[in-house]
């Protein structure tokens, strides 16, 4: 399964806080799901941000021309990192 190690910043947008893909990453992770992203063009990924790993979603968004991954505040606490920080996560794709 693919695995990807990126280095993005924490962002919000009312209360929901996100992460950008690299646009690079975006487009490869966009290559190889074709056909195969659920709702909302989402792509099921396992991610690592800190200390915690959980499974969740990516989800395309148009405005900012990549995927975008929410990350809840205890995993943000847990992490240490706040809106603005940059943050190290790993993502690999589930279902590929």
């Amino acid at each position: 399964m693919p695995q990807y190690d990126v280095e993005t910043t924490l962002w919000q947008a009312g209360s929901w806080v996100f992460v950008d893909l690299p646009f690079d990453v975006a487009d490869e992770v966009d290559d190889l799901t074709r056909g195969r992203q659920g709702g909302f063009g989402s792509v099921r990924v396992e991610v690592t941000l800190g200390p915690t790993t959980w499974r969740t979603s990516l989800f395309p968004d148009k405005r900012r021309e990549t995927f975008v991954l929410p990350v809840k505040r205890a995993v943000r606490e847990a992490a240490g990192a706040a809106v603005g920080d940059a943050v190290r996560v790993r993502l690999r794709l589930v279902d590929v």
